[in-house]
């Protein structure tokens, strides 16, 4: 192990033409095709552990793992270049640098920032009918902002949480907030959801919740009833993958990393 060094490796993919980015049988996946990149250029068997799972079509603009070869890697800079000539075009490595060979990108990471987009207007764009979701009624920011005030905090997130092997129930999140932005003649509302850690299909259901409130207009309350309720029955139904993304994994201190995103 005395010669073996530890890299830690950032990037980002598109999540449109992969099951996820775990390594599955037969599929194709982030971690796959960004092992086989890491294997042809260093000639050794190399294994990455990512920071967390992302789901098939799930997006990341800041993705983090860690990976282990037997030689150093001379030049970094030449190594990342390199790199990406062989990485297919939905996957960019955009740092690469050594790290102590206590560091571990999953059990590390202190928070993770994700971002679900919405697009709100009252005919979808071309552009976006394929990728984002449209949800055929205008959403008040005020009212949704209200219904993610009850998420804030350490809570059980069962009834967020469709079945899987992850243990957990509980997270602590940080911040939640929904905001609008306009871009020419198009509305897009950002839902970001800053946490310890998140559940199977938890934001994705965390946005279906919100959207069945508004459609329905109800008391932005109900949010906290059915956190409350612990009950994955009395929430609603996850919306489509393909409007998540992996905005940052944090390292450091979380307070200091919202104060830059709100500023």
């Amino acid at each position: 192990m005395s010669n073996q060094t530890k890299y830690i490796i950032c990037f980002e993919f598109l999540g449109d033409n992969f099951y996820g980015s775990q390594k599955q049988p037969d599929k194709r996946t982030v971690q796959d095709e960004l092992e086989k990149a890491l294997c042809t250029l260093t000639k050794e068997k190399v294994l990455t552990v990512f920071s967390g799972r992302c789901d098939a079509k799930v997006s990341a603009r800041f993705q983090v793992a860690h990976f282990v070869v037997n030689d150093k890697i001379e030049n970094l800079n030449d190594f990342k270049y390199h790199l990406n000539c062989i990485l297919p075009d939905d996957v960019t490595v955009f740092e690469i640098k050594e790290v102590d060979f206590n560091f571990h990108a999953q059990k590390d990471a202190k928070f993770k920032h994700y971002r679900y987009t919405i697009q709100n207007n009252r005919v979808a764009s071309v552009f976006c009918k394929n990728n984002l979701l449209f949800p055929y009624c205008e959403l008040n920011i005020e009212r949704l902002n209200q219904s993610l005030s009850y998420l804030i905090g350490h809570h059980d997130f069962s009834a967020f949480k469709s079945k899987s092997d992850n243990p957990y129930d509980d997270c602590e999140i940080y911040y939640a907030r929904a905001t609008k932005v306009q871009k020419d003649w198009q509305t897009f509302i950002f839902i970001d959801i800053i946490g310890n850690r998140f559940l199977y299909n938890m934001v994705r259901t965390i946005v279906g919740q919100l959207l069945l409130i508004e459609k329905n207009n109800l008391n932005p309350k109900v949010m906290e009833d059915v956190l409350k309720s612990k009950d994955r029955k009395k929430a609603a139904d996850v919306v489509i993958a393909n409007g998540l993304r992996l905005e940052y994994v944090g390292y450091d201190d979380v307070n200091s990393y919202i104060e830059q995103i709100i500023s």
